[in-house]
């Protein structure tokens, strides 16, 4: 029997339409959750995203967007 990959921390995350359809598109194809999928992308994103290429998706969207004022996150 598999194990159940523990999910303690719960959050409300709002994302853009195209956001909500790749993790549409994901759940289709390996049939995890939001949660769970969100999980597996974060905690692997040095697996399968090239720094360079991140960094250059960070700076286009703050060239078009903006950027918030830097703060720290909260921690339980």
């Amino acid at each position: 029997m598999a194990k159940r990959y523990p999910l303690p921390k719960r959050f409300s995350a709002a994302t853009s339409e195209k956001g909500y359809q790749a993790l549409r598109d994901l759940n289709e194809q390996y049939h995890f959750s939001n949660n769970y999928l969100l999980t597996i992308l974060l905690e692997n994103l040095d697996h399968y995203a090239d720094k360079d290429k991140l960094d250059a998706v960070f700076k286009a969207f703050i060239e078009e967007y903006g950027q918030p004022a830097p703060h720290k996150m909260k921690s339980d």
